[in-house]
């Protein structure tokens, strides 16, 4: 929403007519990695966001409350060689507002990704949560999208967030091929075919 009004605001300032901002606008059907929607036809929501810092998460995960009665069950991580001060921030948010959270890989860098998700785990426990019963850790993302998603029942919502739009992890000093879409999408479709 902010975007959009952003959006507007800088069409106006333009001059652009009004017509041809509200055409723009309605043309617009998704942006990639922005609580977008994996669908396959499974008994639960399956999304995907770019929310990297503690307060694009808490967003997320507010709006992720209003969409079910169930469930939310977040995966994400935080990057390496970044700011250090977040990890305890988002790991609170996710304990706060998601029932479950799975921590993992995103853009390790050449920290060590154990070092990364402990400090996550810390804001978590700050949170209230216990590893095991509010949290796990699962260093290798595509193993805690398959962990979030084969926990799932009916009416969940499982988000996975931080990485969006993005197509690549970057592991050491190489950034290798990586997409959420389609991991979660193959996650999905695992479970629904069994």
């Amino acid at each position: 929403m902010a975007n959009a009004q952003a959006a507007i605001s800088a069409a106006v300032a333009l001059g652009l007519p009004v017509a041809d901002i509200q055409q723009g606008l309605a043309a617009v059907e998704h942006i990639s990695g922005r609580t977008e929607r994996i669908d396959e036809g499974q008994d639960f929501t399956a999304m995907v966001d770019f929310a990297h810092t503690p307060n694009a998460l808490q967003r997320v995960l507010t709006l992720a409350r209003t969409m079910t009665s169930s469930r939310v069950i977040v995966v994400f991580g935080c990057a390496g060689l970044r700011d250090r001060s977040k990890r305890p921030l988002m790991g609170e948010v996710a304990g706060r507002l998601a029932d479950f959270t799975v921590i993992t890989a995103e853009d390790p860098r050449t920290e060590h990704i154990t070092t990364i998700m402990a400090e996550i785990a810390a804001g978590l426990r700050a949170a209230g949560r216990s590893e095991g019963e509010g949290y796990v850790p699962i260093a290798e993302r595509a193993v805690a999208i398959t962990f979030a998603v084969d926990m799932a029942r009916p009416g969940d919502l499982v988000i996975v967030t931080g990485k969006g739009h993005e197509q690549s992890m970057c592991y050491g000093t190489r950034e290798y091929p990586w997409d959420d879409h389609e991991a979660l999408r193959a996650a999905v479709l695992a479970r629904v075919q069994t």
